[in-house]
């Protein structure tokens, strides 16, 4: 065996007992390998294979093309469609390098690790070429780092200089990097993920403190995460040094201190920060870096998160305790979960207490399951709750979204914490269906559960060395009465430790059978700020509604009249989970199902609570409000939403002494004596008007509107005596818009004035009969 060889496997070593959570002294629990755990059928199992299927699908040749391209190499294989083909093209190869990784170590399938040490051989070719060490597939990347070698550093907030989230796309290159080291064994990335890294610290060295905040203004995703977890690969000292380097201070700092300045932010460009934080407190001790990740999980998952697990509205973060007005068809990213799971591995790691995977187990079952659509693996971006939502899915080739990147790694990734281990300690922490082998305890364990068609759990101890160990059982939330657990048919009396866990602890043999059962029953909860909106619950999985596809109409409510939580629904005969309600919604009953299988068709989340009187004095209100509603979304060609990052691209904002900031809720753009832009999708022959949102508190304000370089209108902010926000029509001449599929509106400031605020822009289709 070569030096060489002997110190890559050395490294491997270490980081497969680094993976996941459980690395050092400051850690009480241990993950198992990922390749300890392998799943059973179940609907997880059946997730993560056909997200096996979508992954082969894929062309690593195609994903590469950026790549060969900055390596100045003709590419193999035409570029992928979707967020591939513009500036952010490269994070999905880095997403695929981890998903390929997990997905062979659950399952033992080669053709997974094979793709892995394909790409890592063309990487290193790739980078071979260049003597910077550099691998990106950005476009026109050269120009991009080499301004920020030379300490020309600049940004709007959303971009830097110039460009879409850069480090954003580094990191998720450096993860997957490290997780074909770690994960897929493969210790050719090891070299080529050190030398990226030497390429960071090269690229940053002349940055001034003030210019790193700049840049960290814009989108990094977690550089500060695989830095540190490159310094403990490599045990270079550099890479950790570099980490600290991206510490946001603006957002980082508060946190430390307690305090919660989170509203507004965008919500998925703060997380992974917080989970770098975790990763730096596990190798250097710093007791701000623990207080900033746990306090940010507990002003997320206990403030600001839907029943479902998920988090924000149209990607930001709203007000602590006030969800009532964030159920929209863009609630819950699924990339926001997939990192708030792993910082919950994190935390778990430092304070092993069940409640940490009440969350988990939550977000688990009804965001993460519920993101894909298990006939082709397509998964969402969004999860909507509002009332009669559908949800949308990728296409296989022409999306590549950060959350298709994030829900190739989701869906092969189920079984890396349904256990973990401490000192002679198994624990059982998720009830899937699931084979452990516990190399430490010299024992293999079968769980076959059915959660939550089943409130009974097996677990078979198939193979023990005769050795005394404690298995620990964790105690959820939602039980409705004391769980019952038995060792080999007897009954055994538990109560639940101080951190949620049940033990047992004894000489274990080959054969011995722990069963336990975990009562459910229906139980509704309430939106923090709106008590009268319910979700619907059992067990860890929300209950929705399903509907006919061609149902219009109001939304549904429950009129319980007095029944308790568990009388609300009964359940229909089967094996599968199915509800009806039970003469309590209106206007009709219908069938609810778990939030997972919600996939096809519209469905129900929340519901308001009404008395029967109360239904009759407010049923045709809510029609005629439900039916306004309908009609402005039907009539609505194209909607942006100013000071939002993703809706800001999408419509190529653009403009010069820019500013942003959020008002009673509600994110604004405006320009001091400038200009912005942005594009709108117009219907070529439909008469159309632009609304905009205006606060008629910006009293003074004068500034056109143009449409193409064309003036539409000159917008005058009155004084009033009475601020609220209000709408502005301007109709759209035909003559502008004829032949057009899309046009450039242009907000300009008059001189020494400001051009805005502008708090929503909208292109709806003009009732010409309605205004007759």
């Amino acid at each position: 065996m070569t030096p060489k060889r002997f110190h890559w496997i050395v490294a491997i070593t270490a980081a497969l007992a680094s993976s996941g959570f459980g690395q050092n002294e400051r850690m009480r629990v241990r993950a198992f390998p990922p390749k300890a755990v392998r799943l059973l059928p179940s609907p997880f199992e059946s997730a993560m294979a056909a997200n096996g299927r979508y992954l082969l699908q894929l062309e690593p040749n195609r994903l590469l093309h950026g790549f060969y391209l900055s390596a100045g190499l003709p590419p193999k294989g035409e570029r992928y469609g979707g967020w591939e083909s513009r500036g952010v093209a490269g994070h999905t190869l880095g997403h695929y390098l981890s998903a390929c990784s997990y997905q062979y170590a659950a399952t033992g399938d080669s053709r997974f690790r094979d793709r892995v040490v394909a790409i890592v051989r063309e990487l290193a070719e790739c980078q071979a070429l260049r003597s910077d060490g550099y691998l990106g597939a950005i476009p026109d990347g050269d120009r991009l780092w080499g301004e920020i070698r030379r300490g020309d550093v600049r940004s709007k907030g959303f971009d830097l200089n110039g460009f879409w989230v850069p480090w954003y796309t580094q990191h998720k290159i450096f993860a997957g990097l490290i997780d074909a080291v770690r994960v897929a064994e493969v210790p050719e990335a090891l070299p080529v993920v050190k030398r990226l890294g030497e390429w960071a610290i090269d690229t940053t060295k002349v940055l001034t403190p003030e210019q790193w905040q700049t840049m960290l203004q814009c989108e990094h995703g977690g550089m500060n995460e695989s830095l540190a977890d490159l310094a403990e690969l490599t045990g270079d000292a550099r890479f950790k040094d570099l980490a600290r380097k991206f510490h946001h201070q603006a957002v980082l700092d508060p946190l430390s201190r307690k305090e919660d300045r989170l509203t507004g932010l965008h919500a998925n460009t703060q997380i992974p920060k917080l989970i770098g934080l975790a990763r730096l407190y596990e190798l250097d001790g710093k007791p701000e870096d623990r207080t900033a990740a746990e306090f940010f999980w507990d002003r997320i998952v206990n403030h600001r998160t839907f029943a479902m697990g998920g988090n924000s509205n149209h990607e930001h973060l709203g007000q602590p305790d006030r969800l009532n007005d964030q159920l929209s068809p863009e609630s819950a990213e699924t990339c926001n979960t997939y990192n708030m799971l792993k910082l919950t591995r994190h935390l778990y790691a430092w304070e092993p207490k069940a409640t940490w995977f009440d969350y988990y187990e939550r977000a688990l079952f009804n965001h993460i399951l519920g993101s894909q659509r298990t006939q082709d693996g397509m998964v969402t971006y969004f999860v909507p709750l509002q009332p009669l939502a559908t949800r949308p899915f990728s296409t296989p080739f022409d999306s590549f979204w950060c959350c298709v990147g994030t829900g190739i790694e989701n869906h092969a990734r189920y079984g890396e914490a349904i256990y973990s281990e401490a000192d002679s300690e198994i624990r059982v922490n998720l009830f899937v269906p699931s084979v452990l082998t516990a190399q430490s305890e010299g024992a293999r364990l079968r769980m076959e559960a059915s959660l939550p068609q089943d409130e009974r759990v097996r677990l078979k101890v198939e193979r023990a060395e005769g050795r005394t160990w404690t298995l620990a059982i964790r105690r959820p939330e939602w039980v409705a009465s004391s769980p019952r657990v038995s060792v080999n048919g007897r009954g055994v009396a538990l109560e639940p430790e101080q951190d949620g866990y049940l033990r047992v602890r004894r000489e274990w043999k080959s054969g011995d059978l722990v069963e336990w059962t975990l009562p459910m029953a229906v139980r509704t909860e309430p939106l923090p700020d709106n008590p009268n909106r319910v979700a619907l619950m059992y067990g860890p999985v929300v209950l929705v509604a399903r509907h006919p596809r061609e149902e219009e109409g109001p939304p549904p409510v429950l009129v319980p009249e007095r029944r308790p939580s568990s009388n609300l629904l009964r359940r229909l005969p089967g094996k599968e989970l199915r509800f009806r309600s039970a003469d309590v919604l209106r206007p009709r009953d219908t069938d609810f199902v778990p939030f997972y299988e919600a996939t096809e068709g519209p469905y129900t989340t929340y519901f308001d609570l009404f008395t029967g009187e109360q239904w009759k004095e407010r049923e045709r209100t809510y029609r005629v409000e439900a039916a306004r509603r309908a009609a402005e979304e039907r009539a609505t060609i194209d909607v942006l939403r100013p000071g939002e990052m993703q809706p800001e691209r999408d419509h190529h904002f653009e403009g010069e002494r820019i500013e942003t900031g959020e008002h009673l809720g509600r994110k604004w753009r405006h320009a001091v004596d400038g200009w912005f832009s942005f594009r709108m999708k117009v219907a070529p022959k439909a008469p159309q008007e632009l609304v905009c949102d205006y606060w008629s508190g910006d009293s003074g304000r004068v500034f056109d509107i143009e449409v193409d370089g064309v003036k539409l209108a000159t917008q005058r902010m009155e004084p009033v005596s009475s601020p609220a926000f209000v709408k502005v029509r301007y109709l759209l001449p035909p003559d502008l818009l004829a032949g057009k599929r899309e046009i450039t509106l242009r907000f300009v400031a008059h001189n020494g004035s400001v051009a805005g605020g502008l708090y929503g822009a909208r292109i709806v289709r003009k009732d010409l009969k309605k205004t007759e």
